[in-house]
């Protein structure tokens, strides 16, 4: 039986439709399976600087609605698993790295002084909404002084003993400094996107780089100093389709993970952007471990309904071939979302600090419709029939099914749903959004 249908047009954002919705004897064309696939753990987006920037140019009131609408375990979105970086992302609002002393191989000078001025109140609101947030952290670039060429964006880490035991050092501070500050780090991410030489904070890696550096160095130094944070592999952003060179998963996940000794360590893999290209061989290679959708592709700064279509495509792809979790990009930016460095992305919120207001963006749909409804522990479940190559459905334990889906056409189409014995008839809007809480029954609606 139906028990809640959620629809999403971009004239009509979060439209109940339940009473829309008729018992059907036809045939169905999307059928929800037995079928049980991975476990999800959540959904989350990533504190960046510019993001709390865009929030403290807001009224105190304005602000804290967008944190609860954000985290608050009873609200909108609910979102529970959350990234911040070591260091500066590209969305930094200036380079930075939490040790610049060069030489400081014992990690002397290290110090998350610049984290305290914007990411940790940004995080701390956060945890005040949901305290069971989980946290995972990468870096964007090592100090300077540990790379070559010595910069924060291109080049590569020096691939020396002592620069590699002091980077691992640098990550067991990091964890350490954090706690310190009652922020539990969960997850530890060596890299982000090792395969991409960037104009922003960056460090290239090879598949043989981070299986060494993990086995001798990073997961040594995790067990010497009893961090239980865990160790990812992430977040990978190849097969690179641009690159002449190969950057398949078999040069990077694979070189990894089928050495033993290194994967003693990892406890999973987060995959963005051209990831999406290796997720389902890594999966299907690896199935004891646990993936995630890391960074949701950023668009251009317009934020509209047709490339909140691209975003849903990627929600099904990435959970469809294993992920347990998916994390958007930035939560929160100012109109068009520039970067310092001037690229204009997309955001799930708006912040306009001349007007002190804020407008949900139509990939905030798209969150909620799965986030909202799909809690931590549920499992994906099989579907068959046209309209499932559209759609990702979800069980939680009590039975209760949630189905998520669009229709990406231009013109309204039929849906008759089938879960167990219950048959049901919706019209689907045109370029819509869709959610349905089901529970198995005979054919009829509630």
């Amino acid at each position: 039986m139906l028990k809640q249908w959620i629809a999403s047009t971009e004239q009509c954002r979060w439209d109940d439709r339940t009473t829309a919705a008729a018992a059907s004897e036809a045939p169905a064309t999307l059928t929800v399976t037995e079928t049980e696939f991975q476990t999800v753990e959540g959904f989350g987006g990533c504190f960046n600087e510019l993001g709390y920037l865009a929030l403290q140019a807001l009224g105190e009131e304005e602000r804290a609605g967008v944190i609860r609408r954000l985290f608050d375990p009873a609200g909108e979105c609910r979102l529970n698993i959350c990234r911040l970086p070591i260091g500066a992302s590209d969305y930094a609002a200036e380079w930075y790295s939490l040790n610049e002393t060069d030489g400081d191989l014992a990690m002397t000078h290290f110090s998350i002084e610049r984290d305290r001025q914007l990411l940790i109140p940004y995080i701390k609101e956060a945890l005040r909404w949901n305290p069971n947030l989980t946290l995972f952290a990468s870096p964007w670039s090592p100090p300077t002084w540990m790379k070559f060429p010595k910069a924060y964006n291109h080049g590569t880490i020096r691939w020396e003993p002592d620069i590699l035991r002091a980077y691992a050092l640098y990550f067991v501070k990091f964890v350490q400094a954090y706690a310190a500050e009652g922020i539990r780090i969960h997850q530890v991410h060596v890299q982000n996107e090792p395969v991409s030489d960037q104009k922003f904070p960056s460090c290239v890696w090879t598949g043989e780089q981070l299986r060494d550096f993990i086995r001798d160095y990073l997961g040594p130094a995790f067990r010497e100093h009893a961090v239980d944070t865990e160790i990812w592999l992430g977040t990978i952003n190849g097969p690179d389709p641009w690159q002449n060179k190969n950057s398949d998963y078999d040069v990077y996940a694979n070189v990894v993970l089928s050495d033993a000794e290194a994967r003693q360590y990892v406890s999973g893999v987060g995959y963005q952007w051209a990831g999406k290209y290796a997720i389902q061989r890594t999966v299907e290679s690896y199935p004891e471990l646990r993936y995630m959708q890391t960074e949701n592709e950023c668009g251009d700064g317009n934020n509209s309904w047709e490339y909140a279509h691209h975003v849903f495509r990627l929600y099904k792809h990435y959970f469809s071939n294993g992920v347990n979790s998916y994390v958007y990009w930035n939560m929160v930016l100012e109109p068009r979302g520039r970067s310092t460095w001037g690229w204009e992305q997309n955001a799930m919120i708006t912040a306009n600090s001349s007007s002190g207001t804020t407008a949900n963006n139509p990939e905030y749909e798209v969150m909620r419709h799965f986030s909202r409804f799909v809690r931590a522990g549920a499992k994906r479940v099989g579907l068959k029939g046209p309209w499932a190559g559209n759609a990702v459905a979800f069980r939680h334990h009590d039975g209760e099914t949630i189905v998520v889906m669009a229709n990406p056409f231009p013109d309204q189409r039929e849906l008759v749903l089938r879960v167990g014995e219950s048959h049901v008839r919706c019209i689907l809007p045109a370029q819509s959004f869709h959610t349905m809480i089901l529970q198995a029954g005979r054919a009829s609606v509630h």
